[in-house]
């Protein structure tokens, strides 16, 4: 393909994805499709002869939106939300076209240095403290990751490598596999699955944390550190949640701050969802305490418009995960090595993609003031919907609604929540997931597109509300 002909596909592909875009309220949100629909629709082995892109077009909508889970569309409600946004789709064009592997500063100069000013312009709007941020003139800065995730599981390790070089500081006697055995790290019964993966990628112990009302306190994380480290454990690492997965709860950042700093427990603040209100000042009172905490994440990618992969973390000092994940061969190696970060060091992987070219088009295309009414927005409907299901005698919430999310549920057994889900997303009009704390069943309602209207929200309780006239007809 040559560039008069990429320029009739692309601009093909434009229309093609604005139309969809602009009309996704209007298609089914959950695909109809069984497991293995899709091989039957395309040849066994790639063509010997190149096909046209036409022919590629019309194949879209035969082979691949009748297997899509549409979750921009206003009557998704499942999980959190990726955002997505025109911005971003034509930044990631430009980040495909110049195809670099950002893993060093001299690998594409600007691929490092606009990340670095990026997230310098994220951490100012969300006001965290100057010891996170490069602008400073301290150890500290910013990243960007793939995922959440991955950013647990670098603060974990990060923690790890300081942890096992104080004690053997103090234990000169001691072999790392002693000290390994004894890592002991904290999270909320609330966090994220995805903490106790890192525990398990990290080859540690990781303790759950009662919570109080879903929500990680102080006393609570104190008491689990002080019995390890009577049973000769060593507490390494805590993990505080700001909206968890299943209620969007806030574990007291606050009180579990100043425990990490008495027991020299690193804290890692995961806001993977929530995080991206803090750009709101109403918000940002739910992370109070961030001045205690050692490093800091969210997704951009879930709720401010730039499309996934995106996930903003901050370090205090980021040497303690520069040091455990340095190798540096000499085909990587520059002159202007030190100067400014080498980003294949503050990562799992080696390389990566120039993300930060879409934070930089969406924060300059929308504006802080767009972004912030953009969350307003959300949290709003959320409280529409939780109006809604209020002044339905036979419903109840299940949670406190926070952000964009409410938790709702059926006033009956967890079996008659189950068969009401099942019925809903069988209509296939809109979609949920569910969840349960202390074994009580409940449907997660999230607010999840930039296209929701308020009409969205009367149409997904409407059909909440026939699910359970249906339920209530059969029996």
């Amino acid at each position: 393909m040559e560039a008069p002909e990429f320029k009739d596909f692309a601009k093909t592909m434009v229309d093609f994805i604005a139309e969809y875009l602009e009309n996704i309220r209007e298609r089914r949100v959950l695909p109809e499709v069984k497991p293995g629909y899709l091989k039957p629709l395309i040849p066994d082995a790639a063509p010997e002869k190149p096909e046209n892109w036409q022919d590629v077009m019309q194949d879209i909508e035969r082979v691949i939106m009748p297997g899509v889970t549409h979750w921009h569309s206003p009557k998704f409600h499942a999980y959190f939300p990726t955002a997505n946004s025109y911005p971003a789709i034509v930044a990631d064009m430009l980040s495909g076209a110049i195809a670099c592997i950002g893993f060093s500063w001299i690998a594409s100069p600007a691929c490092t240095e606009l990340e670095l000013v990026m997230m310098d312009w994220l951490g100012k709007m969300l006001e965290l403290p100057a010891e996170f941020l490069a602008c400073s003139g301290g150890k500290g800065g910013g990243v960007i990751q793939g995922t959440a995730s991955e950013s647990t599981l670098v603060a974990l390790l990060g923690a790890k490598a300081k942890k096992v070089k104080e004690v053997k500081d103090l234990h000169p006697e001691w072999d790392e596999h002693t000290i390994l055995g004894k890592l002991v790290g904290y999270c909320s019964d609330q966090a994220h699955s995805s903490v106790e993966r890192a525990g398990l990628l990290g080859g540690v112990k990781l303790r759950s944390v009662k919570s109080e009302n879903h929500r990680m306190r102080g006393d609570a994380l104190e008491k689990a550190i002080e019995q390890d480290l009577a049973e000769g454990l060593i507490p390494f690492y805590a993990v505080v949640t700001l909206g968890t997965t299943n209620s969007c709860a806030f574990d007291f950042l606050d009180e579990c701050g100043p425990v990490g700093l008495k027991h020299n427990v690193w804290i890692h603040v995961d806001a993977a969802y929530a995080g991206s209100a803090f750009i709101c000042p109403e918000y940002r009172h739910l992370m109070k305490g961030i001045e205690a905490a050692d490093s800091f994440n969210f997704n951009p990618h879930k709720w401010m418009l730039v499309n996934f992969d995106c996930s903003a973390m901050w370090l205090k000092d980021p040497s303690w995960v520069v040091n455990a994940f340095s190798v540096d061969p000499l085909y990587l190696k520059h002159d202007s090595k030190g100067t400014l970060p080498d980003y294949r060091h503050w990562q799992i992987p080696l390389g990566r993609r120039f993300r930060a070219l879409k934070l930089w088009f969406v924060l300059r295309l929308y504006g802080v003031e767009n972004l912030q009414a953009h969350i307003r927005r959300h949290c709003n409907f959320a409280q529409q919907f939780a109006d809604l299901c209020v002044a339905d005698s036979r419903f109840e919430l299940a949670a406190e609604v926070n952000m964009g999310l409410v938790c709702f549920r059926l006033n009956g057994s967890n079996e008659q929540n189950e068969a009401l889900l099942k019925r809903i997303n069988g209509r296939g009009n809109i979609h949920m997931v569910p969840s349960k704390i202390n074994d009580v069943y409940f449907l997660r309602m999230a607010v999840c597109s930039r296209f929701t209207q308020t009409e969205d929200m009367e149409y997904s309780w409407k059909e909440v509300s026939a699910a359970a006239d249906e339920m209530e007809q059969e029996q």
